[in-house]
């Protein structure tokens, strides 16, 4: 699978509760008051012994990826994959992915996962007891609340799954060799280039859009940090104390991970089946049945010789997926028009991002696009005309939409063309900032630069067409 700081630290009362577990209420010391506090004492967290030999050193970007040896302990455990399927990789084996060389056929099972060795987040308390996970989990969404009120919430208890994933990645990690899952945990990239990797250098250098998604992974993260570090999960000191580790296990846990909503909500790994890259037109989806078994399946006849690949994401919208698996999608179509000052009017047209959008090969502005310019323009300059305008977006009456469209044409037009040299402007100062960084102490640049390239090119486009038209 495609490859990820500063910690944001809050304050908040204590006493909420979570809708996704009952979660007792915890000791009413403010989250101010705990992060002055040390980070825990050997009263406040269980006690394990000494860390065993032979930890996967996280530390080390150049460690060798052993998928290989992975593969066959997923096959000793069961693990089956259709005649054919093999492990590669085009870059020496930092990023490793699935192909086939004999051709699969449509509805085929490519890989099937036993439940034993899938991860799961929702047995994750079953493991850990539901007592230590709910007072941190209580803990982390005080955490979040608070920050709800200073605008940097990133909806932790909608996260819950992704920290026990998180954890019990840890939990493996610090068995060392002892774990089962060690072979899995040595195949796994060290390094990441996503957003919760990303420093606040980084951030200078990439659009509003981007920034706000690459930051708020960064900004969960450190919530994460804060909230395990108050010594209720069952782990070793050094352990919760290691930075690199726990930021690794984040980002193991929110870039292979696939959810599912029935019979309950879950986020699951299963080994060998996350080595499957991203594709817009995608050849393979995975399942799970009830008992927990993953499957792999063909969506339709796949010649030998093609990459296995799932979709990650929005194919339309390529910046989700940068920012949180710290990669530029290179078969992406469209791209969001970046109009973020204009979330409030998007909003209230009930409009979605991924409808917002501008063609890469054409430059193309999708008419939604239209619609919130004009519509923050009629609030600045007639109430009236934007409350009917906007009931017509809402209630797709076409009609009395194009009237106004007709109607205000130009005003729109150059409120276009002032966002689009706007963004122009600003991504080639932001790329020309981002190449001055030295790439020995900034290593994810190069894919910053790719993003805001592909903004540019997208964006001069656009400005070619919208001069043409008046």
């Amino acid at each position: 699978m495609k490859l990820s700081s500063s910690l944001i630290f809050t304050s908040s009362y204590l006493g909420a509760v979570s809708g996704f577990s009952s979660l007792p209420s915890v000791s009413k010391r403010t989250v101010s008051t705990l992060v002055a506090e040390r980070p825990f004492t050997s009263s406040q967290i269980y006690q394990y012994a000494t860390a065993p030999e032979g930890l996967v050193n996280v530390a080390d970007i150049w460690s060798e990826r052993d998928v290989y040896s992975m593969e066959q302990w997923a096959t000793q455990y069961g693990m089956q994959k259709a005649d054919g399927v093999e492990l590669y990789s085009e870059d020496g084996g930092s990023d490793n992915s699935l192909m086939t060389n004999s051709g699969v056929a449509a509805g085929e099972t490519v890989i099937w996962v036993p439940s034993s060795i899938v991860i799961n987040s929702a047995s994750v308390e079953q493991e850990f007891g539901a007592g230590c996970l709910q007072q941190v989990e209580a803990v982390l969404i005080q955490i979040d609340e608070f920050a709800a009120m200073k605008g940097t919430a990133t909806d932790s208890y909608y996260r819950l799954p992704l920290f026990r994933l998180m954890v019990r990645i840890l939990a493996e990690w610090e068995k060392g060799q002892d774990s089962v899952y060690f072979p899995w945990l040595n195949s796994l990239p060290r390094q990441f280039f996503n957003g919760a990797s990303m420093t606040k250098r980084c951030f200078e250098c990439l659009p509003p859009y981007a920034g706000w998604l690459a930051s708020t992974e960064r900004t969960n993260y450190g919530h994460f940090n804060m909230a395990l570090k108050q010594g209720y999960v069952p782990l070793n000191p050094e352990t919760i104390m290691n930075r690199e580790a726990v930021k690794w296990a984040y980002n193991v846990a929110l870039t292979r991970f696939h959810e599912i909503w029935q019979p309950d909500r879950q986020k699951l790994i299963a080994p060998m089946a996350d080595m499957l890259n991203h594709a817009a037109e995608h050849n393979c989806e995975i399942s799970f049945d009830y008992e927990g078994n993953c499957q792999v399946t063909a969506l339709y006849d796949i010649p030998a010789g093609s990459p296995l690949t799932i979709s990650l994401g929005d194919p339309t919208n390529p910046t989700p997926i940068f920012a949180q698996y710290g990669f530029l999608p290179q078969d992406c179509a469209t791209i969001f028009c970046k109009a973020m000052h204009l979330d409030k009017q998007i909003k209230e047209l009930g409009y979605e991002f991924s409808e917002l959008l501008i063609q890469t090969e054409t430059g193309e502005i999708a008419p939604k696009v239209w619609d919130i310019f004009l519509y923050d323009l009629l609030q600045k300059s007639d109430p009236n005309s934007a409350q009917e305008f906007g009931m017509a977006c809402r209630n797709d009456d076409e009609s009395t939409k194009q009237y106004y469209l007709d109607q205000y044409y130009s005003y729109t037009l150059e409120a276009l063309k002032e966002h689009v040299f706007g963004i122009l402007n600003s991504a080639d100062k932001l790329t020309m900032r981002a190449q001055s960084y030295d790439l020995e102490t900034h290593p994810r640049v190069p894919v910053i630069v790719a993003h805001n390239q592909l903004v540019i090119q997208t964006f001069t486009m656009t400005a070619t067409l919208l001069q043409q038209m008046g």
